[in-house]
């Protein structure tokens, strides 16, 4: 922050707090405000500007964030110790905000260098995956996988990888409730993404997710870029291992036979998600994303927002962007779902943000939940899906799932997402095959400090006046460069071999 910087960022003028650039220190005058800190404020923390009665509303982006259990004195620190999160109505009013979609023209649409697959598809990079029904067959799928490591891909320059898709469960789960058939949804799209050249099936033989329940349900059928087997059949780990090594050897000769040619952009599939976010999350990086994320639905693309508890708060903002009634009560929804389904569990809502979070200057789910949302844009919402549900609408669309970001794009990817873009303010550490991920920073601190990890800082939105739009324009063309085969941080790093994580509901009996 240059000295001519100011101290604080108002973002809406009915809002009653704002927010420190830098820490504040007691009787400091807030230029334009007519407010002095009555206390301490860090960095990216919230002060009262007015006097806020008990019960009064607290306001940021002109939204709802919290409630004042107790009188709060202008200057004052606004954080946990007194803004509470408490359910509010929020007027849903379905579609009042759609309009016609801003298309570039056809022949000015920008372009990538893809991978088409012969059914049409179109990838974006080109591994060979080792796909587990069940956790008993995570060691043997990856030995198969570790087999390739090193040297061993030198004579197949144009395959990224063979990568182990492991998880822990698959076992001891009700065989027709709804956590079974997410687990096979999820499965099966990760047999049918773009970004997989070939897929080794592995089981154990008597879990209950069963290959054969997956192969019966999608009408999958073996051939040189699918095979399955399972440990008992195939005579144990060491044979299954073996075995397994064989059938990838035999499916490399034919995935480095691809080469990148010009496609459209409308074949970008961007998961927008958000992690270790701080106060300028939903001041910097989430709405830059969002800007992104309308050139890529402008230039024909689609871009999938993700995390039902974190927009929890803001999903009014999203309903009067629904294309129909229809699609905005599917919203509605699941908003409802995740209500019932953490009561019934003894949770609350407002369990998010995290103690980081907090760190960072987020109170309540209310505020984290507005900055998340607008990684959306503010194009229309095409559709609402299941988690790991195929997203069949081009245009901007939403995936029901749970906040924990590997679990969340787990099943964006499995949805169709082809790239990943993550925001974050506090540096996480994250990456996600087969889709490359994109790591935008939120704040110039923390950029320099893990620069090495971050793909671009938007915190040049405040420390050098960059707007939001041109932030946006920078991470659509890094879209582009990523999407064409340039390494992200996180693949250069060698993230993204561990965020496979299926989402598990139900009970585990």
């Amino acid at each position: 922050m240059t000295e001519t910087a100011p101290l604080t960022i108002r973002l809406n003028a009915a809002d009653n707090v704002i927010v420190a650039r830098a820490k504040i220190g007691v009787g400091t005058d807030i230029p334009g405000e007519g407010v002095t800190a009555a206390e301490p404020i860090p960095a990216g923390h919230k002060i009262a500007t007015a006097p806020i009665a008990a019960g009064e509303a607290i306001r940021k982006y002109n939204q709802i964030i919290g409630f004042a259990p107790a009188d709060i004195a202008a200057g004052a620190h606004v954080h946990t110790q007194n803004c509470e999160f408490r359910p509010f109505e929020r007027d849903y009013a379905f579609g009042a905000d759609t309009r016609p979609t801003d298309f570039v023209p056809e022949a000015e649409r920008a372009s990538f260098r893809g991978i088409v697959r012969s059914d049409g598809r179109i990838a974006t990079r080109n591994y060979i995956g080792v796909l587990t029904t069940v956790n008993c067959s995570a060691t043997a799928a990856k030995h198969i996988a570790r087999a390739f490591e090193g040297d061993a891909l030198a004579d197949y320059p144009n395959v990224d990888g063979v990568v182990a898709f492991t998880h822990g469960t698959g076992c001891a789960m009700a065989m027709d409730g709804e956590g079974f058939a997410l687990l096979q949804r999820l499965m099966w799209g990760y047999a049918r993404h773009p970004n997989m050249a070939g897929i080794l099936l592995v089981g154990l033989g008597c879990e209950s997710n069963q290959i054969k329940f997956l192969l019966d349900a999608y009408g999958l059928e073996e051939g040189p870029a699918f095979r399955y087997m399972n440990i008992q059949d195939t005579g144990g780990t060491r044979a299954t291992v073996e075995a397994g090594v064989r059938v990838i050897r035999e499916m490399l000769p034919e995935a480095n036979k691809v080469e990148r040619q010009d496609v459209p952009a409308a074949n970008l599939t961007v998961a927008l998600q958000c992690g270790g976010s701080d106060a300028y999350s939903g001041i910097t990086a989430n709405p830059a994303l969002g800007a992104a994320a309308d050139l890529v639905v402008r230039h024909g693309g689609t871009a999938i927002l993700a995390e039902t508890p974190e927009i929890y708060g803001a999903e009014h903002l999203l309903t009067r962007r629904a294309v129909s009634r229809e699609v905005g009560e599917k919203l509605i929804e699941r908003i409802r779902w995740w209500e019932d389904y953490t009561a019934r569990n003894g949770g609350s809502m407002d369990n998010n943000p995290s103690p980081g979070n907090k760190a960072g200057g987020l109170t309540t789910i209310l505020e984290k939940s507005l900055g998340a949302a607008a990684k959306g844009g503010t194009t229309n919402l095409t559709g609402v899906y299941k988690y790991a549900e195929p997203v069949t609408e081009k245009g901007f669309a939403f995936m029901d799932s749970p906040g924990y970001d590997p679990a969340s794009i787990t099943g964006q990817v499995a949805s169709g997402a082809n790239l990943v873009c993550f925001t974050t303010g506090r540096g996480s550490a994250f990456g996600f095959k087969p889709s490359p991920s994109i790591k935008l920073a939120t704040n110039t601190p923390m950029y320099q400090r893990l620069e090495e990890d971050m793909d671009l800082n938007c915190g040049d939105i405040l420390d050098k006046g960059v707007s939001v739009g041109e932030m946006g324009e920078r991470i659509f063309r890094l879209f582009l460069a990523v999407a064409s085969g340039d390494q992200s941080k996180s693949e250069a790093l060698g993230l993204g071999d561990n965020e496979f994580v299926p989402w598990v509901i139900g009970a585990v009996m």
